[in-house]
């Protein structure tokens, strides 16, 4: 089996462990992704006894050869294929610049979802999966990181950028955060 294969199939049984073995495969074929070597797809988990949500989650976006691999995941309320094209968009973007990381930030370029003001997102930690999702340790040296895309507003990701991630985390917990909300006010 190639390597790359082995990498997805590590990373579909570690979301499985975390979030159940029921989902589908879901690929954006319509940008730049398909011309990609990478064997990259978005793993959709639907609403369960334990979360009331679905769940999004990238399967390819790096490999073993690459020095801090991540994955990512959203939530949403309902069902969204445009969740899908958007993790597909950040992933590529990812694939082609090698610049994506804890606390980062990305334009989406579009609203997470209809009618939301909320057009970046956030690379932060898994803090509803906790660290049974965080980290799969491949060998002693090297792990796989999984981390949360949470959208947020222009004016969050500017309040990033000028107090630093502790601050905005803080104006979450202040505001009580609703970060399944698409039509949630900013918290700045």
């Amino acid at each position: 089996m190639e390597t790359k294969n082995i990498y997805n199939t590590t990373i579909l049984n570690h979301y499985n462990n975390n979030w159940g073995t029921e989902y589908q495969i879901k690929r954006d074929d319509k940008g730049p992704m398909k011309t990609s070597s990478h064997d990259y797809y978005v793993l959709e988990y639907p609403p369960n006894s334990k979360r009331n949500i679905w769940t999004y989650a990238t399967c390819g976006m790096f490999s073993f050869n690459e020095n801090m691999p991540i994955e990512l995941h959203i939530f949403s309320l309902f069902q969204d294929e445009k969740l899908v094209e958007l993790l597909t968009a950040v992933s590529y973007y990812q694939i082609s610049e090698d610049k994506l990381n804890l606390n980062h930030t990305v334009n989406f370029g579009v609203p997470w979802q209809p009618g939301s003001r909320c057009s970046y997102g956030l690379i932060s930690l898994p803090y509803l999966d906790g660290p049974n999702l965080e980290i799969l340790r491949i060998d002693p040296s090297r792990a796989v990181h999984f981390y949360w895309l949470i959208p947020i507003t222009e004016e969050e990701r500017n309040y990033k950028k000028k107090y630093g991630i502790e601050a905005l985390e803080e104006r979450f917990d202040q505001n009580k955060f609703n970060y399944i909300d698409p039509l949630r006010k900013s918290v700045v």
